[in-house]
């Protein structure tokens, strides 16, 4: 039971951290005005996309976190 318990708090965290770093992404591409950024070109209405899979991820992070 322990092993199942620090396994959904890994994920969880790392589902959380991916999350954040996700979201940075988009408002870093939303802010950029179509320039690109990490190489990619993302305009402001693509940059809702990243967004919202990243909060996906940041909301399922935690609530595996706060339920382990």
């Amino acid at each position: 039971m322990e092993n199942k318990t620090n396994f959904r708090r890994f994920f969880g965290a790392s589902l959380t951290i991916l999350g954040v770093v996700v979201i940075l992404f988009a408002l870093v591409a939303f802010l950029s005005d179509g320039k690109p950024v990490l190489g990619l070109s993302v305009s402001k209405g693509e940059a809702a996309a990243p967004f919202i899979v990243g909060m996906i991820f940041l909301v399922t992070g935690v609530n595996l976190v706060r339920e382990s």
